[in-house]
C-alpha cells in the first residue's frame, strides 16, 4: 500500500513539473536595437572606448508601466555605433551617458530642465541616432611616425562645444565650477588590437600628458606631440589611438571623466 501511494504521489509531482516548466515556455529575446552617435553640428561619428568608460546605453522597457528598472547595460563600439540583438519586443526609453552634453539634465531639486533620450517601440530591427554636442575634439595632425621604437604622433584637441554653451547647459543643474571645462590629461593607447582604448592598452607603451587646472587652454587648437613609451619590439604592428577629457563626469556624481577619441591608426614597427 504505501508503494502504491508513493508512486501516486511521484507521478502528481512530475505531472505539476511538466505544467510548470510550459508555464515558463517563452520565446527567446530576438528584436534588435542598432544605433549610432553623432556630432550635432558636423555629423561626424563620437569615438568611444569600447568599455565602462565610453559610452553607455540604459534601455528601461516602458511597457509594464512606469515602475521599472533599466535593462543591464551595454556600451557603444569604438566607432560610436551600438547594438543588442537580445531584446523582447516592447516600448523602450534609451539613454546614453557619454563624452557629450547630459541628455537628461535638472536641476539640484530635481526639476527636469532636458531630456534628449528616445522612447521607441523594438520590434524587428530597430535604428535610432543620437545627435549630441561632445566635449572635445581629437585629431591627428599626420600620419604617426615610428623613430627608434617609439610612435610618435601629432594630433590637435579643440572644444567641442563653446565655453558659453557649455555653462549655459551645466550651470542650471546647480553646484557649477569652472574647473569643469579643464582639459585634465591627454593619452595616447598603444595595442595590438584594434580596439584599442583605455580596456585595450599595453601598459608598456602607451603613455600621457596631464595638466592642472587650466593651464591647457592655451594649448587648444595648437599642434601638441606625444610619444609612446619604452621601445616597441621590431616588426610589430600596433594600433595608436590618442584621447582627451575634461573634468566633468557623466553622469553627475558618478565620478566616471569620459574620454574623446580620435580614430585609431596602424602603424608597423621597423
Amino acid at each position: 500500500m504505501k508503494n502504491i501511494t508513493y508512486l501516486v504521489l511521484s507521478a502528481l509531482i512530475a505531472f505539476s513539473s511538466c505544467n510548470l516548466f510550459e508555464l515558463d515556455n517563452y520565446d527567446l529575446p530576438a528584436e534588435t536595437l542598432k544605433g549610432q552617435v553623432v556630432d550635432k553640428e558636423t555629423g561626424e561619428p563620437i569615438l568611444t572606448d569600447q568599455g565602462s568608460e565610453g559610452i553607455r546605453v540604459r534601455l528601461t522597457e516602458l511597457s509594464w508601466g512606469d515602475n521599472v528598472t533599466p535593462n543591464p547595460d551595454f556600451f557603444c563600439m569604438p566607432d560610436g555605433t551600438f547594438q543588442n540583438t537580445k531584446l523582447f519586443g516592447g516600448t523602450y526609453n534609451v539613454r546614453l551617458d557619454g563624452p557629450f552634453i547630459p541628455l537628461i539634465r535638472e536641476d539640484d531639486r530635481g526639476v527636469p530642465l532636458a531630456d534628449d533620450t528616445q522612447t521607441v517601440d523594438i520590434k524587428g530591427v530597430t535604428e535610432l541616432t543620437f545627435e549630441v554636442q561632445p566635449f572635445l575634439k581629437v585629431e591627428w595632425v599626420k600620419d604617426p611616425e615610428v623613430i627608434n621604437g617609439k610612435v610618435r604622433a601629432q594630433i590637435r584637441v579643440t572644444r567641442g562645444v563653446s565655453e558659453e554653451e557649455f555653462r549655459s547647459k551645466i550651470e542650471p543643474m546647480g553646484g557649477y565650477s569652472d574647473s569643469f571645462q579643464n582639459i585634465t590629461d591627454i593619452q595616447f593607447f598603444v595595442s595590438y588590437s584594434s580596439t584599442v582604448g583605455y580596456r585595450a592598452r599595453d601598459e608598456r607603451w602607451s603613455s600621457q600628458l596631464e595638466f592642472s587646472g587650466s593651464s591647457f587652454n592655451d594649448m587648444l587648437g595648437e599642434t601638441i606631440t606625444i610619444e609612446s613609451n619604452g621601445t616597441i619590439p621590431e616588426g610589430r604592428m600596433v594600433f595608436v589611438r590618442a584621447a582627451a577629457r575634461i573634468n566633468f563626469d557623466t553622469p553627475r556624481g558618478s565620478g566616471t571623466r569620459r574620454w574623446n577619441y580620435n580614430e585609431p591608426r596602424q602603424v608597423l614597427i621597423y
